[in-house]
């Protein structure tokens, strides 16, 4: 399929968007060479949930690597301890020990959360001063204490409402 889609949309091929590379021939022909399209290549990665990768980690080896891996085909008791961690080293990147071990990321994320934090409270302190318009005067506590007499003159809600807990007699709330 996708080799179909690279030779109907050349410009794509090119771009490598489909994972194709496109090779022009010396004679002018094209020709299309797919390098694992499909993402079965064998790759090499450190992760908790899959310890053992598919490939080593180190592919190419120096002299001493490889006549170490030669001895490795011997007895194991022969090999030091320098030579059994160089050997682990060709085979993997990291131990599981330091795969797992914990990360200061959370520093960042806390950090990067308190930054925003801060700038949030930043623009709401400058909507209440340049934005908002002032606050109306009904919201004042002289208003309101106004309000609250005036309901208790109307007896508003005499039986279960607001009126039913203010004690008419001593002029104040019931307790």
């Amino acid at each position: 399929m996708l080799p179909l889609l690279s030779q109907r949309l050349p410009l794509l091929a090119r771009m490598r968007l489909l994972g194709v590379a496109s090779v022009r021939a010396a004679h002018g022909h094209e020709a299309q060479v797919s390098h694992h399209p499909d993402g079965s290549e064998l790759l090499y990665y450190d992760h908790r949930a899959f310890p053992l990768p598919d490939i080593p980690y180190q592919k190419d080896l120096s002299s001493q690597q490889t006549a170490l891996k030669e001895k490795e085909k011997g007895p194991w008791k022969q090999l030091s301890q320098e030579d059994k961690v160089s050997l682990y080293r060709i085979q993997f990147n990291q131990t599981y020990a330091e795969m797992t071990r914990p990360s200061n990321e959370w520093k960042t994320v806390f950090g990067t959360i308190f930054i925003l934090f801060g700038l949030t409270g930043l623009i709401v302190w400058w909507q209440r001063v340049y934005v908002y318009p002032p606050k109306p005067h009904t919201l004042s506590e002289e208003w309101k204490a106004m309000q609250v007499q005036r309901m208790l003159d109307m007896r508003v809600g005499p039986i279960q409402g607001f009126s039913s807990k203010w004690d008419y007699e001593k002029n104040e709330w019931k307790k």
